[in-house]
């Protein structure tokens, strides 16, 4: 290997060290051109630095780089997942540079520090011999693990899925490796490498198969395995001479079926829609009910994988269901399916469990009660299923599994309206209007049961939104959010859903994320399933600015919620901020294979050309084509920030038209029509019709900040507005209070937009230095403020020409 450029250590004996390594090296390298070999190189450098391991490897000091002529080592310190989290990123990122292409080989393993001919330190030792046999294994596109690291990630069960064997090689000098393939979501390649289908290798697995963690002692691992083999090689022969000549072939995606299911974890369920078999078709939500309180129970075992409701309710009944497609979309390995039957005070629910790997029912359920008994039926079907899938499980896991949510149908009724709505107000406009009719359903559900915990639970999330949105931010409205949570808390303080929502109340009402996060730590434990905590997790990471744990938590939730619309929003807009927009592209491509015709992922699909590019057109062409198929949705996506980029007369006109006058909530705060009216005025260069609409909109916002002087987005506004007054002292004052209020390092989403805004100030106000620093500032942490927006918006104009200013803009172009 290359010396690395640092001075040698006056220690003539240093200690080894645990390295967990990660080679990477380009295929052909030997057959480019000189000029090719620089450029390749430095491209790669470059992708490598900008993933977010590398980044946060090197900004704690536990990162070593080091060139090796056709690629490079990188040695972590803190944990065997660093370089294998970083090798997928690598490759997430290359497949926007295809004509680069790389192998990488992982191990974790003993390295310590020499001195080479040049007098620099460089690292030798067998952890870097062992994992640059691992990366000799492979071909293009690999990401090959020793054995050993293999063995560490396969004690977490998110990592198991993607770790396939392949077995034992014999490599240079004799050395035997245990090699693993890893591979996920079309990273990696699934191939076996060519050198392992030759020869050399010397001990093959019986199956490309997934890792699972260890259960038991090596040394008993390594007796049982003996004894497998020689068994295997038994039955293999006994096979051979009573198997048909006949060959069995499979069509290519049953086979791809087939591997999938075969990774997943045995444990694993999704439990989908039952069938309403009632002659009062209202009696659907009865049916779904079944359906949740049977998927909640299971949920609370810590030891099963349970996919969550909003995945599951994907799969309605009435049509004809691939169930084992549908374990294969849901990354599990069985499924259960039934139907409900009301007529009067009497219920008949059935049920059977399918192992979707086989295609074969475990058991069917017939239970004919009565209606009171519902939830007798449904603890009895969750405890049945437990039993057949052989999960362990807790004394209090048990009691909760039997412990119905309420004895009253009409509550539950409620509730679960409730729940639908509340799980459908991503779109700022639609929760306005939906959030106010789950609360109302809430309060009856309540004042019917007033021991229905998860009712009062999800009351008090439902007020904690409303205030963070801005739809009503009032103490009144945080008052109605705690007096729902201190009803649940009397119930039963210990409960993980009164911890969950304890979190978003510290988080929506106080932006407490210290407390919120270990309200989250604590839900988890009866929680396990809970894709919401992960969710949760993921969204104070994204906040406190920690933003590849943020990625993680969000990609954590997908694996239990792997068809929730709203967490695919949330993961390609943390990508977006990051300026991912490959990531960003991908995921909302995911998310409109579950709902294709949805405007306003359509709409923030096609805005990526824009932010990325410069490329307005994309926006142009979709906002014409669903405005055409329909009118109403121009609300929702003629989003006046990337229309006034068209710098139009038309397109000014149609922001006006289509901007509601009750105005649109951000950051928590109102912004009215009449500031809307004025920024597109200001932006045309009429500036009677500008003031005219700035001081009708200041009118608004003074009384808010009058009401809240702490209210840092409210100030931030007002300091817009000033800045379009021409009020200057006044726009600098409230600009930099909302800053001091709420900076980045309280908030990294709410407070660089706030930042965002004291350069909009700045700009307007005459006071451009000032302004490009600040933007400067910005752009060094994950933000809105694109290259797109920076090279087109009118906003920044009055800063155009400046040597700085356009370096800044150069700087974030595509590369």
């Amino acid at each position: 290997m290359k010396a690395q450029d640092t001075p040698v250590d006056s220690k003539p004996d240093l200690p080894l060290e645990i390295a967990h390594l990660l080679l990477i090296d380009v295929v052909g390298y030997s057959k480019l051109l000189v000029n090719e070999e620089i450029e390749f190189l430095q491209e790669l450098n470059q992708i490598v630095r900008s993933t977010e391991c590398f980044r946060a490897a090197e900004t704690t000091g536990k990162l070593i780089r080091v060139p090796t002529g056709d690629g490079m080592a990188l040695l972590f310190f803190h944990s065997p997942e660093e370089p294998v989290r970083c090798a997928l990123e690598t490759s997430r990122a290359l497949k926007d540079h295809p004509h680069i292409q790389v192998r990488m080989g992982i191990h974790s393993g003993p390295v310590n520090r020499v001195t080479d001919v040049n007098d620099k330190t460089n690292f030798a030792g067998s952890g870097i011999n062992v994992a640059q046999r691992v990366l000799d294994c492979g071909d293009a596109g690999h990401i090959l693990l020793s054995g050993h690291v293999a063995e560490d990630l396969a004690e977490y069960r998110h990592w198991q899925p993607c770790l396939h064997d392949l077995g034992e090689c014999e490599v240079k000098h004799g050395l035997r490796l245990h090699i693993v393939n890893l591979y996920k979501d079309g990273l990696g390649n699934p191939q076996v490498p060519e050198k392992l289908r030759r020869k050399k290798r010397w001990k093959q697995a019986s199956a490309v198969r997934p890792i699972t963690s260890p259960r038991w002692p090596k040394i008993a691992l390594v007796v049982t395995l003996l004894v497998s083999a020689v068994a295997l090689v038994i039955s293999s022969l006994i096979l051979f001479h009573r198997a048909s000549p006949l060959r069995t072939t499979v069509s290519a995606p049953e086979a791809a079926t087939t591997s999938a299911l075969a990774a997943i974890p045995e444990k694993s369920i999704a439990v989908l829609p039952f069938e309403n078999l009632s002659d009062e078709k209202e009696n659907a939500y009865f049916a779904d009910g079944v359906q949740d309180e049977i998927l909640t129970g299971l949920s609370r075992v810590a030891d099963l994988k349970v996919i969550s409701r909003t995945s599951v309710m994907q799969y309605k009944t009435g049509t004809k269901r691939n169930l084992r497609e549908i374990a294969t979309d849901l990354g599990v390995g069985h499924v259960l399916e039934g139907s409900v039957q009301r007529a009067g005070g009497r219920v008949r629910v059935n049920a059977q469990l399918i192992d979707a790997r086989t295609d074969s029912q475990l058991w069917a359920e017939r239970y004919d009660r009565d209606v009171a008994d519902v939830f007798v039926i449904e603890s009895e079907l969750a405890g049945k299923i437990v039993a057949q899938l052989q999960a362990k499980i807790s004394p209090s896991e048990k009691a909760a599994i039997e412990q119905a949510l309420t004895t009253d149908l009409a509550a539950y009724d409620l509730y679960l309206r409730a729940q639908a709505l509340f799980a459908d107000t991503s779109d700022p406009l639609h929760a306005r209007e939906k959030l106010p009719q789950a609360a109302q359903l809430l309060d009856e559900a309540v004042a019917r049961d007033p021991h229905f915990l998860q009712a009062w639970c999800l009351l008090s999330r439902v007020h904690s939104v409303a205030y963070f949105r801005g739809h009503d931010h009032t103490a009144a409205r945080l008052d109605l959010a705690n007096a729902a949570l201190e009803a649940a808390r009397r119930l039963q303080p210990d409960a993980g859903e009164v911890h969950l929502a304890l979190a978003n109340y510290y988080y929506h009402g106080f932006r407490d994320y210290g407390r919120a996060r270990s309200e989250l730590a604590i839900a988890r434990r009866t929680l396990p399933n809970n894709a919401e905590v992960f969710r949760h997790t993921g969204f104070i990471d994204r906040r406190e600015g920690h933003w590849g744990e943020a990625t993680r938590n969000l990609e954590r939730a997908l694996e239990l919620d792997p068809r929730n619309f709203f967490i695919l929003q949330q993961l390609a807009l943390t990508y977006g901020s990051q300026r991912r927009y490959a990531d960003e592209a991908r995921t909302y491509d995911r998310a409109l294979t579950i709902v294709p015709a949805d405007p306003n992922t359509r709409i923030l699909r096609a805005l990526i050309a824009l932010d990325w590019r410069a490329d307005i057109k994309p926006f142009q062409a979709t906002l014409a084509t669903l405005v055409a198929e329909n009118r109403s949705v121009a609300p929702d996506v003629d989003l006046p920030l990337y229309a006034l980029c068209e710098r139009t007369a038309a397109a000014a006109t149609r922001t006006l038209t289509n901007y509601p006058r009750e105005g649109v909530a951000n950051n928590g705060v109102n912004y009215p029509y009449a500031y809307c009216q004025g920024a597109v005025a200001r932006c045309q260069g009429d500036s009677a019709k500008a003031r005219t609409a700035f001081t009708a909109a200041r009118r608004e916002v003074e009384k808010t900040v009058e009401e809240q002087p702490d209210f840092a987005a409210a100030l931030s506004l007002l300091g817009m507005i000033d800045a379009g007054l021409e009020r200057k002292e006044e726009a600098l004052r409230e600009g930099r209070r909302g800053c001091e209020l709420l900076p980045i390092s309280k908030d990294a989403i709410d407070g660089a937009d706030l930042a965002i805004n004291l350069a909009q100030i700045y700009a307007w106000t005459g006071e451009k230095d000032r302004a490009i620093e600040q933007i400067a500032a910005v752009e060094r942490v994950p933000n809105t403020l694109s290259y797109g927006l920076l090279k087109l918006h009118p906003y920044w104009d009055p800063l155009r020409g400046d040597p700085r200013f356009e370096k800044i803009v150069a700087s974030l172009g595509p590369k």
